[in-house]
């Protein structure tokens, strides 16, 4: 039996992570780092509330056999970009430096397609950092899922992210080949991936959105 460690369950991807946790019988505690409750009463999850820029203060509870870090944000969402930064890698970074002192063998992180450290894109460099730092606490089973749009319906409405989804709709009717990787890809897939990695070995550590799609079929 054994216990999961979530950053991030309040979002679109970490929700579902959770529930899939939930009712698998392998997991017998699940750890939620969190600024907010999930809401979800169950006698498997322990809730951790606090800032996540404080990680370190949560060394003594911040034990367990897996860490999944579902944090992130968006432009709209935050447009201070010294924040942003603070979110998208810093939270990251700070999770998996406590998971290698803690000695935990598994951390699983949520980049994005087209992560690139040294892209002339804000977003795209910022997660191309996060994983290299990732990478840099050399812990045994790294795992960095690079997923193209997130479909699914999120609680906040951002127009510009509604309309490219429209048009995504119809692009992904034709995207063949080398182009599946730019499909949209959902929520529950990425968190079904997510599962199957923790519990299985996989070759590599950087696993695009096609990846994605076969691995959560398994």
């Amino acid at each position: 039996m054994k216990t999961a460690i979530i950053l991030g369950a309040t979002g679109l991807t970490g929700g579902r992570l959770l529930e899939l946790l939930l009712n698998d019988s392998r997991y017998s505690k699940i750890k939620l780092f969190s600024r907010s409750s999930v809401g979800i009463t169950d006698p498997k999850i322990e809730e951790y509330l606090g800032d996540m820029f404080d990680l370190e203060d949560y060394r003594d509870d911040f034990k367990g056999d897996e860490v999944f870090c579902c944090i992130g944000t968006t432009k709209s969402k935050t447009p201070n970009k010294d924040f942003y930064k603070k979110i998208d890698f810093g939270i990251p970074n700070s999770a998996a430096l406590l998971t290698k002192s803690n000695v935990i063998n598994t951390f699983i992180v949520i980049s994005a397609l087209g992560a690139n450290a040294n892209s002339s894109i804000f977003y795209n460099r910022i997660k191309g950092q996060m994983e290299e730092a990732v990478l840099e606490a050399h812990i045994p089973r790294t795992y960095i899922l690079q997923p193209s749009l997130i479909g699914g319906k999120r609680e906040e409405r951002r127009l510009g992210e509604w309309v490219f989804k429209q048009l995504m709709k119809v692009a992904n009717l034709v995207m063949a080949g080398p182009l599946k990787k730019y499909k949209t890809i959902h929520p529950e897939t990425i968190a079904k991936a997510m599962v199957w990695l923790a519990n299985n070995d996989f070759d590599g550590n950087r696993i695009p959105s096609d990846a994605i799609q076969e691995i959560a079929q398994r």
